[in-house]
This record gives C-alpha cells, sequence and structure tokens, in this order.
C-alpha cells in the first residue's frame, strides 16, 4: 500500500476544479523530516473562504485522515500526521477552519463572523468538511498519481458532530468514521450551556458553586457509588447508577466551609445531574451533568477570570447573539434568554442546519462505512447520555443491536472528561481500530484507554467494550493493568431513550452542498 510522489512539491500550487466549486492551493513546500516524517505542506482555500491545511507524506500509506475542529472553529490547527503500524506509510492529513476567522483571543467561541454571512454559516454547518474532502483527494490524486485507497475522518466535540454529519449526509465522502463526544444536538446542546451558566449564578451575577467547593462534592459521590461496579478504582463504571444526593454533604447552619455545600448549592448541584427542563417541566435536553464529573466543571462552569466567564456562558452567549437564529430575526443573549420550548423552537428553525441528528444513515451502511462513537462519562462539555439516546434511536431504526453493531459501536470510557484528559483515564483513540475494521473486516472488540502522567509515564491501562459491555475485574493481578479485566453485560440492558422537547428532531435532515 506504501507509495510516493510522482510530481515535485511546489508544482501543486495552482486551482483546481472540484465539484460545484474550485479549490486553491497558495502555498506548498517540502518539509524535512524532523518532529514529523518528510512532508509536502499545503494550504489553500476552497471557495469562498473555507481555508484548509493538508499534509502529504513522502512515505505514503495509501490513507488519508480528516481532522474535525472544535467549538465554532475559526482556526486552521496543523493536522498531525499519522501511522498505522504495523501497516506500512503514513497518513495524508488535512484540517479546515470551517470557513471563517474567529476573533480573538479565543477564537473558537466566538461567533460574530455568523452575524449577517448565510454563506459563512453553511460552510460551518454542514459545507466545509466535505469540500475540503473533494479538495484533498483532488491534490491527493495529483501528488501521488492516484486517489486514495481509504479515506478516514475522526474529529470530537464539533468535529464530533461533523463526523456523524459526513456519515448521514455525505455518506461516501469517508470509509470509516470516529465521532467522539459528538455535539449533534447542536441548537439544543448551545442552549444547555446557556442553562448552565446561568444555573450557577445568583442574582448578584457571582458564581453558587466555587471551584474550591469541588473536590469534597466528587469525593463525596466516590464514596457513595465507586462500589457499585465491585471495584474501588476512583471511576465509576457507569454513573448512571449513582443514587448520591448532595444533602449528603451541606453544612451545618451558618457554616460554610470547603468540605461542605450550602443550601443553595445542594439545589444547583441537583438542578446540574437533573438537566434543563422548560415551563413545564419537560426537558430541553435528553441529559444533565454525570454524577463523577464534577473536578471537571472546573472552568467549564465555574469563571476563569482571563477567559471574563466560563467556557459554558461564552459558547452559549456566543451562540445566542450571533449564530443560533435565521438572519434578520430577532436574537437573543445569555442574559435574555428563557428556557421555554417556545424559545427552543426558535432555535430548531436554524439549529437543523448544524445538527446531526438523522438516524438515516442507510447509505453509509450500504457503502460499506464503518463507524465508532466514543464519550467520556465524565464529559462535563457535552453529557454523555446523549449520545447514548441517539444510539439507541439509531439502533432501533438500523435492525437490533447485533445488526448495528455489525457497521456502528459505542465506546464509553469511565473518568475521562470532554474530548481529553479524565480523573483517572485521559487518553482514548481507536483509530488503529477502526483502520483494522474498515480495511480488514476485524469489528472492535475492546479499545485500551490509558491514564497518562505529565511526563508521559502510563499509570493506568483499562479496556473499553462496545457498549453496553462493561469491563469488570477478573480478581487477579493490579487493577492498573488492562490485561486483568474482561468484559461483562449489565443485567439489564439501559432504557437510554429519552423523551424531551426535542424529539421531532431526529427526523429533520438538514440541507448538503450540491455539486
Amino acid at each position: 500500500m506504501q507509495a510516493g510522489p510522482v510530481r515535485g512539491c511546489g508544482d501543486l500550487i495552482g486551482g483546481y476544479a472540484i465539484p460545484g466549486t474550485k479549490a486553491h492551493v497558495e502555498q506548498a513546500a517540502l518539509v524535512p523530516a524532523g518532529a514529523e516524517p518528510e512532508h509536502c505542506d499545503v494550504r489553500g482555500h476552497v471557495e469562498p473562504k473555507v481555508r484548509f491545511q493538508l499534509k502529504l507524506p513522502t512515505t505514503y500509506s495509501g490513507r488519508y485522515l480528516q481532522l474535525g475542529c472544535g467549538g465554532f472553529c475559526g482556526e486552521l490547527a496543523p493536522p498531525a500526521i499519522r501511522s498505522c503500524a504495523p501497516k506500512s506509510g503514513d497518513f495524508a492529513v488535512a484540517t479546515t477552519d470551517d470557513g471563517h476567522v474567529g476573533n480573538p483571543p479565543f477564537p473558537s467561541v466566538d461567533g460574530k463572523w455568523a452575524a449577517q454571512d448565510r454563506a459563512a454559516r453553511d460552510d460551518w454547518a454542514f459545507r466545509a468538511p466535505h469540500v475540503v474532502s473533494l479538495a484533498s483527494k483532488r491534490l491527493i490524486a495529483e501528488y501521488y498519481g492516484a486517489a486514495p485507497k481509504v479515506s478516514y475522518f475522526d474529529g470530537c466535540s464539533n468535529g464530533g458532530r461533523e463526523a456523524l454529519l459526513l456519515a448521514q449526509r455525505y455518506p461516501h465522502d469517508f470509509d470509516g468514521v470516529i465521532s467522539a463526544a459528538p455535539a449533534n444536538y447542536m441548537a439544543p446542546l448551545a442552549l444547555y450551556q446557556a442553562w448552565l451558566a446561568r444555573t450557577n449564578t445568583d442574582q448578584a451575577g457571582k458564581p453558587i458553586l466555587d471551584v474550591d467547593k469541588l473536590p469534597a462534592l466528587h469525593d463525596a459521590v466516590l464514596a457513595r457509588c465507586d462500589n457499585l461496579d465491585g471495584l474501588v478504582d476512583g471511576q465509576l463504571e457507569d454513573p448512571r447508577r449513582c443514587d448520591f444526593d448532595p444533602a449528603s454533604v451541606q453544612c451545618a447552619p451558618g457554616t460554610d466551609t470547603p468540605t461542605c455545600l450550602t443550601p443553595a448549592q445542594v439545589e444547583t448541584v441537583r438542578k446540574l445531574y437533573r438537566g434543563p427542563t422548560d415551563e413545564k417541566g419537560r426537558l430541553l435536553y435528553p441529559a444533565g451533568q454525570e454524577p463523577g464529573s464534577e473536578l471537571a466543571w472546573n472552568g467549564w462552569l465555574t469563571p476563569v477570570p482571563e477567559f471574563g466567564g466560563s467556557i459554558a456562558a461564552l459558547l452559549g452567549d456566543n451562540y445566542l447573539r450571533y449564530m443560533g437564529y435565521p438572519i434578520g430575526t430577532p436574537h437573543s443573549s445569555l442574559a435574555d434568554v428563557r428556557f421555554t420550548s417556545r424559545e427552543f423552537h426558535r432555535l430548531a428553525a436554524e439549529g437543523v442546519r448544524a445538527n446531526a441528528l438523522s438516524l438515516d444513515l442507510g447509505a453509509f451502511r450500504r457503502a460499506g462505512g464503518k463507524l465508532i462513537l466514543w464519550h467520556g462519562w465524565n464529559d462535563q462539555g457535552i453529557p454523555p447520555a446523549g449520545l447514548l439516546d441517539y444510539y439507541e434511536r439509531l439502533t432501533r431504526r438500523s435492525g437490533g443491536p447485533a445488526a448495528t453493531q455489525e457497521w456502528a459501536r459505542v465506546f464509553m470510557v469511565p473518568s475521562m472528561y470532554h474530548c481529553a484528559g479524565g480523573d483517572t483515564l485521559n487518553t482514548f483513540d481507536p483509530l488503529p481500530q477502526l483502520v483494522e475494521w474498515t480495511e480488514d473486516g476485524v469489528a472492535p472488540d475492546r479499545v485500551v484507554a490509558a491514564a497518562l502522567a505529565g511526563d508521559g509515564t502510563v499509570t493506568r491501562t483499562r479496556p473499553v467494550f462496545p457498549y453496553p459491555l462493561q469491563a469488570r475485574y477478573d480478581g487477579s493481578g493490579s487493577i492498573d493493568d488492562a490485561a486483568n479485566f474482561v468484559p461483562t453485560r449489565p443485567q439489564d440492558r439501559p432504557r437510554d431513550t429519552v423523551e424531551w422537547v426535542g424529539s421531532y428532531l431526529y427526523h429533520l435532515p438538514g440541507p448538503v452542498t450540491r455539486p
């Protein structure tokens, strides 16, 4: 499968017709081997404004890997060249800014670019990853003399949304897709971010739950529930089984210390676990924060001084001010938004363009596509139960669990935060398993997650099995060694479908760009 270039790197500069539009290469320079293998570094754009970076390694595997971008994108992150030992050669890799440049200091949470620009909105919502895949494949064919033999997409958060959207709306773009912690409920998720920020803000505009309370709250959750899976190891195998009540750590009357919660903090934590509801008590999002995720709330739910607020507040406010409603209609803000079914439906009008909630992946499946979805159980940004709600609905649509697992599998990683990091396990990479599944037909029966210390030392490995299987300690050897765990099936398969205000959104496919 290994191949090399058939033309000079600099010769790639120029314009290229691709279906429906045109790609332009402005820069192409050969980079000598160093931190990465020798490669041709290509920079360009797809009309009108979708910037991309493509790295074409000299020792090429015939594989193409496109990476998703996080938040609202708006910046061009350099892609890292990947290899796939023991298979020979390196991946050609690409990234995109999704068609706009975000404002500093935090481009990926800025939404001002979308205020009056329909084309930029559509690039971000559903067009940019598709046209970049067309441009990259055209340039790969020019450089190596043949199109890629296998194409992959890997993204988390908004990148996970892009991954699912590509499988749903452009089923022939990629052979294998990884969708991690997907923001596929885009409009409801933005409203959820605003709700997180408002729920943790008192009438004076100050946070109700401070950073200094999170360790004691987290310790109390573990003390209550860590042993539910039969092993005390600092992580919860399925946090939904935890019946922790924050009132158990309420401060004595008249006291307020870092080791306990005030009555207002107790009520706030209860709301965070429960999730947002409308004026009639109906869920506005199919999930809430999971018990065990408390340490990850630092910065996402609690203000960060250099940000001028929490991450949730920045995301929610920018979406509501500039992105969430049709151009020319009244918008809202973090301060003004109301958590009602009416506001939810107002957001849905624009949100359906970016949502990746369609249950019709039949064309992707028939094309031989393979899909790995994964989520960290301690994800503070996108509640993991939302992915399971989507997957159970997809399973029903696709012929049941056995039929669905032939082409789509979910992996739920204990203790992991949003996309990376975690209390114990903090690293998870199923790309090698996706390659083996896509190219050799070997379905992944496990992916090993790891805990990496700051110096890169591996301090724990743990197998993650296809959902709903869970890891059970076999009773011998270190609990930090993945070899000492076996798969086990829960006594009762969880009922993951959630009835919520947005249940109709699964039946509203969004638009595609046409040639």
